[in-house]
């Protein structure tokens, strides 16, 4: 397969009794979300039409429902540019009450985004969204791969996510755990940027010494989460 052609295992050809193909009107998402003026120009800017390609239930794919994965859904966003904002993507999370895998298309290219959504602990009615994993862009007629062989529906919802996730599990450690651990890989990267930019503008070469050390470090600690 050339490299135009590849395609992530993350792009999943979802069976046909599962195509729901609805589009949803901008404004209800507004109205569900609350959105504000700059969130609904975002959406007029970025966005030119949102499919609920998908409902992945027990009644359509035959997979046990799960407490917290009661249904998936599958969302098709179209865009006008080839940006879109997280915050976009938030609005649609909060105003739907159920995991969402979405697949961004711009120009014959395509690329899968999701967040670990889960009921919150302290309050069932609420959900915690993590922040978003990606694949890159890739071709929207590219291979897709078959649906993951899973027990339930919150099986094939983790299977889907860690197909998205650049790190590997550990042994006996829980997706949500997972999911921590990959933010503070994500914290320190940050933290490593902003370090870098202030040795770049450091003129003393004693703390051009402490800044590479803490450099250094940053990197172990980074290694060890990622193994």
């Amino acid at each position: 397969m050339s490299a135009s052609q590849a395609s992530h295992p993350a792009l999943i050809n979802y069976p046909k009794q599962a195509t729901f193909g609805r589009v949803l009107p901008k404004n209800k998402i507004y109205e569900h979300s609350g959105a504000n003026t700059r969130l609904k120009d975002l959406f007029v800017e970025q966005v030119e039409q949102i499919v609920w390609q998908y409902k992945l239930a027990p009644e359509t794919i035959n997979l046990p429902a799960k407490p917290g994965v009661p249904e998936i859904q599958v969302f098709r966003i179209v865009l006008k540019t080839g940006e879109l904002s997280i915050d976009v993507l938030k609005c649609i999370d909060s105003a739907v009450h159920f995991p969402i895998v979405f697949e961004l298309e711009h120009e014959n290219k395509i690329k899968v985004m999701a967040a670990h959504k889960r009921a919150s602990e302290a309050d069932a009615s609420k959900w915690v969204v993590s922040d978003y994993f990606s694949t890159g862009w890739m071709q929207a007629n590219g291979k897709r791969h078959d649906m993951p062989v899973v027990l339930d529906l919150a099986g094939l919802y983790e299977t889907v996510l860690q197909r998205l996730i650049p790190l590997a599990p550990r042994a006996h450690e829980d997706f949500t755990t997972l999911v921590e651990r990959l933010e503070v890989v994500k914290a320190k990267l940050r933290e490593i940027e902003k370090v870098n930019a202030k040795l770049a503008k450091e003129k003393q070469f004693n703390r051009k010494v402490e800044i590479n050390a803490t450099l250094r470090q940053l990197h172990t600690e980074i290694k060890e989460l990622s193994h």
